[in-house]
């Protein structure tokens, strides 16, 4: 298999969220980014709106990405309890710069949520789009993360990245090998990739497991799932 180019993007901040399965005001965050989470701040960068549902569904169906947990430490994990206002007829500022209203549920009284989000981590992304023919291209996205339509957050509002987002291009056969080139690395890393795009699981520090993170753009509702592998990146770990 000839080596690929692979768009490399960085995702650090003090505040990140990957985004999980929401449960009423219960809102958890994966310890990777989800594959809507990636095609909405695509999107986001693209100037797209939610309801181009047929172009954020089809962006998704070409996503190949992998990811790996560059600077992380125990006890990361920050439980935001938030009382919010939530009536029918309240607005808000989005990052298109003018206040919207509301379209979903009404709450008589203040609403009580629950909110968790990973605290000063840094995380790497490689990606790349197939089939590769399509609209958007890998370059236009590239262009649009560099120099998006809107603000770009990393999984909800208050997540505002510290740097560049847009770190170039890498080039490996595979996401793990992707993931190995992107930087370099002085011990083993956190990552995942998808199924079948890196080394065969090693009995003790892998697991293969099935995501419910792809997303039915028309409907708002994650209906979809893929197999990735979460595991460990270094450089000396041997290829089949």
């Amino acid at each position: 298999m000839p080596n690929r180019s692979w768009l490399h993007l960085l995702f650090e901040g003090p505040l990140l969220a990957f985004g999980g399965v929401r449960v009423d005001q219960f809102g958890p965050t994966r310890d990777f980014p989800a594959a809507s989470m990636l095609v909405g701040l695509i999107g986001n960068a693209l100037g797209w709106e939610r309801a181009d549902s047929e172009a954020h569904q089809c962006l998704q169906s070409r996503l190949v990405f992998g990811a790996r947990r560059e600077r992380e430490f125990v006890g990361s994990l920050l439980v935001d309890f938030q009382n919010a206002k939530l009536g029918r007829y309240e607005r808000g500022w989005t990052t298109s710069g003018a206040p919207v209203g509301r379209a979903g549920a009404s709450y008589k009284s203040v609403h009580r949520r629950e909110r968790h989000y990973h605290m000063d981590l840094a995380l790497r992304i490689v990606l790349r789009l197939e089939p590769q023919e399509g609209d958007p291209s890998i370059e236009e996205i590239a262009k649009a993360i560099e120099r998006p339509a809107r603000p770009l957050y990393i999984g909800r509002k208050p997540c505002l990245p510290t740097g560049q987002i847009m770190q170039g291009w890498v080039t490996g056969k595979d996401a793990f090998s992707a993931l190995v080139a992107a930087a370099p690395i002085e011990k083993p890393l956190r990552a995942v990739w998808p199924e079948g795009s890196g080394p065969g699981t090693e009995p003790i520090a892998d697991q293969t497991i099935r995501l419910t993170d792809v997303r039915n753009w028309s409907t708002g509702i994650h209906a979809g799932s893929r197999n990735v592998v979460e595991g460990w990146v270094h450089p000396s770990r041997p290829r089949p």
